[in-house]
């Protein structure tokens, strides 16, 4: 009859034979070809897409360390960091960030091997339950970006920090605003490819994610706190740049880094910036596209030439999107109707 009494706690293991444990090892392997054969396409794609984060996440680590760590490093410590890293610089969901947790683990045992430790998981989670219970994060990704206003860059250019990180920032956001700039295309530029005329910059957009480049030109703004044009020159003159990237790291010593700056690196220092400024929303890397688009419409510019400016294709619905967004008060229909 077989014993069904409980084990100790600290009951000694069961010790295998060779012959044992060779089954024991095939039929582990068998089990995880069994499950990936099974399981859905969408989320095969979707831990992919989980590591390639994680990947996004190590990078933007190295930046700030100086010492890039193996992916495969998943420990108490990263998996926490991936966690604060997915909310306040990804600006993700609550949920989203908790299947992410899942997709890395989960992709670090099935394709690399690393068992990754209960504790991490555990305190990966309990980072992430107080997100949960805060509406507006949970509320994040059901809308668009907020736009940034002319007023709200005010304010921004009004909190920059001195020294030379403030001027860096500062020509960063005005540039990515006055080109329309997606986080990736403000990363790419470079110093060579803008070039000062004497009515402002001609600006060269490099082609990144498989989008083709394109040729803008930023005049000079009225209001010098907020021009694109002399902030640029202002960071240019400080930093020495004359080729290579146009905006580089700065360390905590003030000292330039050699390398561009990472799409997440524009993002954090736009969200950061208007942290700092105290605005009453959360703005993006993507505000500033957001904001250049219908600030340029209210302003009476044309559908063509603000196209061209943020290189969107003539049909695209999020360009028309942003065009409704300016115009809804444009004339509306609940105006001068005699009530």
């Amino acid at each position: 009859m077989t014993d069904l009494t409980p084990r100790p706690a600290d009951a000694t293991p069961a010790v295998y034979d060779v012959a044992t444990l060779a089954v024991l090892a095939a039929m582990e392997e068998a089990a995880e070809k069994h499950l990936d054969a099974i399981r859905p396409h969408n989320t095969k794609r979707g831990y992919a897409n989980d590591w390639a984060l994680w990947e996004e996440f190590h990078g933007w680590l190295a930046e700030r360390t100086g010492q890039p760590l193996p992916p495969t490093a998943v420990t108490k410590g990263t998996l926490v960091g991936f966690v604060v890293w997915l909310d306040t610089i990804k600006l993700a969901a609550p949920n989203s960030i908790d299947r992410r947790i899942t997709g890395v683990t989960v992709t670090a045992r099935n394709e690399h091997g690393i068992e990754v430790p209960k504790a991490a998981t555990v305190a990966a989670r309990q980072a992430l339950k107080p997100l949960k219970n805060d509406p507006e994060r949970m509320a994040r990704g059901r809308g668009k970006a907020a736009a940034v206003t002319p007023a709200q860059l005010q304010q921004m250019a009004a909190a920059v920090p001195q020294g030379l990180a403030g001027l860096r920032d500062r020509a960063l956001w005005l540039l990515a605003f006055g080109i329309a700039g997606r986080s990736a295309e403000v990363a790419a530029l470079r110093a060579d490819g803008i070039v000062h005329v004497s009515k402002g910059l001609e600006v060269h957009v490099p082609a990144v994610k498989g989008r083709p480049p394109r040729d803008v030109v930023v005049g000079y703004g009225k209001n010098p706190d907020t021009c694109p044009v002399r902030a640029w020159l202002t960071w240019r003159a400080a930093a020495g740049i004359t080729s290579g990237p146009a905006f580089l790291p700065i360390t905590v010593h003030g000292r330039l880094g050699d390398r561009a700056l990472s799409p997440e690196a524009v993002r954090e220092i736009i969200a950061r910036n208007a942290e700092r400024a105290g605005l009453a929303v959360r703005l993006t890397g993507h505000s500033m596209r957001a904001g250049f688009i219908t600030t340029s419409r209210v302003a009476g510019k044309r559908e063509e030439k603000i196209r061209a400016q943020s290189g969107h294709a003539e049909n695209s619905p999020a360009f028309w999107g942003y065009i409704r967004e300016a115009d809804k008060w444009t004339d509306a229909a609940s105006e001068d109707i005699g009530l």
